[in-house]
């Protein structure tokens, strides 16, 4: 049985933990390396990728940056997620602002220590990317379109950290950029939508806020409806294996969410369709895996 001050540090733990949205990262991670291995690098032997100390160094930057950033959205935040998102406010309370912001520092200190492991443009990437991640916490997300567009690119920003360490420039990799960058488009609008009662209160001019549900339902059809595009290049001008039966699944969740989405007109509803379009972006981080079975005992 655990102590009562045993059980004060574990739930500081889990709060911090929910914070920094760990289980988060930890798909960045699972995602960089699998984005290196199969895609960027894919030329590669296997074990000269996994065994890159200036990948390991730049992914765990990357970590380090995307934490510092839910902290500092947390900071910034606050007021409205105890609307939004009650529970979650809750628990993530048990640690005050104060260690907040010290773990926030320490964690951009580090991840800059750890980029300039692997060059001074490293270095500047990240303290560019640490700045735009606090611009977009502190101002930027509470303005329509160029919130949602910030969001966006700061969230596809680590691969493209990754994109310049190996510096390919196959036009497969830029189809599959502009997939994933419509989909966290339509997920940042989505989650506006769930969450417009705090945004009201707390005056964020979202796109909802601003030009009301109808606009935002039409602009998320028009977002689904461009995904075809680098999903049709993807499936009959690119090789992308076994990769295609998660192209054909996301046709067919899109299709599903927009029919919700012209029915939905409260909250719970809303968090079903966010669900949908984080259930399609996790199952694309995994269905990396599909582009060659055979690499991992090919390439070893």
């Amino acid at each position: 049985m655990l102590n009562r001050k045993q059980k004060h540090i574990l739930l500081k733990f889990f709060s911090m933990f929910s914070v920094v949205r760990g289980y988060n990262i930890l798909i960045v991670i699972i995602a960089q390396y699998l984005t290196s291995i199969y895609i960027l690098a894919h030329d590669k032997p296997l074990k000269e990728v996994v065994s890159d100390l200036n990948l390991f160094m730049l992914v765990l930057a990357s970590s380090a940056t995307i934490a510092g950033g839910y902290i500092i959205n947390n900071f910034y935040d606050s007021e409205k997620d105890l609307i939004n998102r009650p529970i979650k406010s809750r628990l993530d309370k048990l640690v005050s602002q104060t260690t907040k912001l010290s773990f926030y520092f320490v964690l951009n200190f580090m991840a800059v220590v750890m980029a300039s492991y692997v060059s001074f443009h490293a270095v500047v990437f990240f303290s560019a990317y640490i700045f735009g991640i606090w611009l977009y916490s502190h101002k930027l997300k509470k303005l329509p379109f160029i919130g949602n567009l910030t969001s966006a690119v700061l969230t596809i920003t680590p691969f493209f950290a990754i994109f310049l360490y190996y510096k390919n420039f196959e036009t497969v990799i830029f189809v599959h950029a502009v997939f994933l960058f419509l989909m966290i488009s339509m997920r940042e609008l989505t989650k506006d939508l769930e969450n417009i009662k705090g945004d009201i209160a707390q005056n964020y001019v979202t796109i909802p806020v601003a030009y009301g549900e109808k606009v935002s339902k039409v602009m998320l059809t028009v977002l689904a409806i461009l995904t075809l595009v680098p999903t049709y290049l993807l499936l009959f001008k690119f090789q992308v294996g076994h990769m295609d039966i998660f192209f054909y699944l996301s046709i067919f969740l899109l299709g599903v969410f927009l029919i919700l989405l012209w029915k939905s007109n409260a909250k719970i509803h809303y968090l079903i369709l966010h669900n949908i379009l984080k259930f399609i972006i996790l199952a694309g981080v995994f269905s990396i895996l599909l582009i060659d079975v055979n690499v991992i005992l090919n390439r070893i």
